[in-house]
């Protein structure tokens, strides 16, 4: 079975010395409703991972970004976030705009490294939010 590939950000405040990550909460399906990911979305057929990103951050928090490195995962590179799912993500910061939840999110949340695990992670993410906190340095 072919997994579809789904393609997300770890939206921080530096790329150089990250001290925040930006969470988003999901309104919808019900069923994932008040859990907590990495903003991004599914990339069309024959969309190049680079130029869907950048699609589904526009669409979702109102803003463009700035990619940085891919956060390569132990999964052939990705990470298998559902049975159907494989995620691609990069390290980004928001070049214009402030994000807004406008497209399946109500809310979002800055975290720092003290209150990364305050948000119920989505189960797939977990994993990534375990490989990322390291990255994160506390701010002062």
């Amino acid at each position: 079975m072919t997994r579809r590939l789904v393609v997300a950000t770890a939206i921080v405040d530096s790329l150089d010395r990250p001290t925040r990550l930006l969470a988003a909460r999901r309104s919808r399906p019900v069923e994932l409703a008040g859990r907590w990911e990495f903003p991004g979305g599914k990339a069309e057929p024959g969309e190049a991972p680079v130029d869907a990103v950048h699609r589904e951050i526009r669409e979702e928090l109102g803003v463009t970004i700035t990619l940085g490195d891919e956060i390569v995962g132990p999964d052939d590179g990705g990470w298998i976030i559902t049975d159907r799912h494989v995620l691609r993500l990069w390290f980004a910061t928001v070049d214009q705009g402030e994000p807004v939840p406008l497209v399946e999110h109500d809310a979002l949340e800055w975290l720092t490294p003290d209150t990364l695990w305050t948000v119920d992670w989505l189960d797939g993410d977990v994993r990534i939010v375990e490989a990322l906190a390291p990255q994160l340095t506390p701010a002062g």
